[in-house]
Parts: structure tokens; C-alpha cells; sequence
């Protein structure tokens, strides 16, 4: 797992990878929408919100990253 580059903590990614081959939260492996439906193009799958990324900054607003 990567570092956050200004507190040195674990980053964790923004969006999973979700559907039935991947299950809940999915794999968890990309910092951008685009990335995560890139790789879910041509599948069942889709991409959510990584909920370890959303807990981690909960109260600090939501803006998408596409």
C-alpha cells in the first residue's frame, strides 16, 4: 500500500471495481472514476465510491474525480 505523501499513512484509493466477480467493496486499486471504468468496460461490472476512502474523510465534502 502506498504512503500519503503529506502524513504518511496508507493512501487509500477512491473507487472499487464492483460486480459479481469482484463482490463488496470490490477491488479497490484506483485513484480515478476514469481508471476504475476503464477497466470495467466491456464487463458487468461497475464503480462505486471505495467505502475505506469515504470513511476516511467523512465531513470533509465529496467531489468526484473524473
Amino acid at each position: 500500500m502506498r504512503n500519503h505523501p503529506k502524513f504518511g499513512s496508507p493512501a487509500v484509493d477512491r473507487y472499487c471495481l464492483q460486480g459479481t466477480e469482484w463482490g463488496y467493496p470490490g477491488n479497490c486499486q484506483f485513484s480515478s472514476y476514469r481508471q476504475c471504468m476503464a477497466s470495467a468496460s466491456g464487463t458487468d461490472a461497475y464503480c462505486g465510491i471505495n467505502p475505506r476512502y469515504a470513511s476516511a474523510n467523512q465531513g470533509q465534502g465529496y467531489s468526484p474525480d473524473y
